[in-house]
């Protein structure tokens, strides 16, 4: 587990980015936090860190958007999702096939979606910023958290 802290939007930024420079291809990132907590913030770090050239925006309204970069982004989002309408979205079948980097915003509210190897990243509010607490699950992302702690320098 790590825990780090981002006192304004552009730490979280950087550390998505740091993220994305040592990204594997099957790297699926858990994003949990309140709204506001920065999660696309983070999402658009690791973005920046892919080589994506267009804007990484939040999924909220349309569940997944895919980028082309050193590794393919997908960034999809759980919060307007009813667990009755989920089997219809496709989710789970696009993450167990997805080759680049994926990032499922709110993954919280369905645990069941995440294949066993994966890291999860909490953001919360605290005073004067964000706490980061980064566990990995599974020896592939144990393995990315270690280098991607050596990259971002913390």
């Amino acid at each position: 587990m790590w825990t780090v802290h981002s006192d304004d939007p552009q730490r979280t930024h950087t550390l998505g980015a740091a993220l994305g420079a040592v990204a594997l291809p099957s790297t699926v990132v858990a994003l949990v936090g309140d709204l506001g907590a920065g999660k696309t913030c983070f999402a658009q770090g690791v973005g920046e860190g892919l080589g994506v050239q267009q804007p990484v925006v939040s999924p909220t309204f349309v569940l997944m958007a895919e980028y082309p970069g050193r590794l393919p982004l997908l960034h999809a989002d759980t919060y307007r999702i009813a667990a009755a309408d989920l089997p219809g979205v496709g989710l789970e079948e696009t993450l167990e096939q997805w080759e680049g980097v994926a990032l499922l915003e709110w993954a919280d509210r369905f645990p069941d979606l995440l294949p066993a190897d994966h890291l999860q990243v909490l953001l919360q509010h605290t005073d004067g910023g964000r706490t980061l607490t980064v566990s990995a699950c599974g020896p592939r992302h144990l393995e990315l958290l270690a280098s991607w702690r050596a990259v971002a320098g913390v």
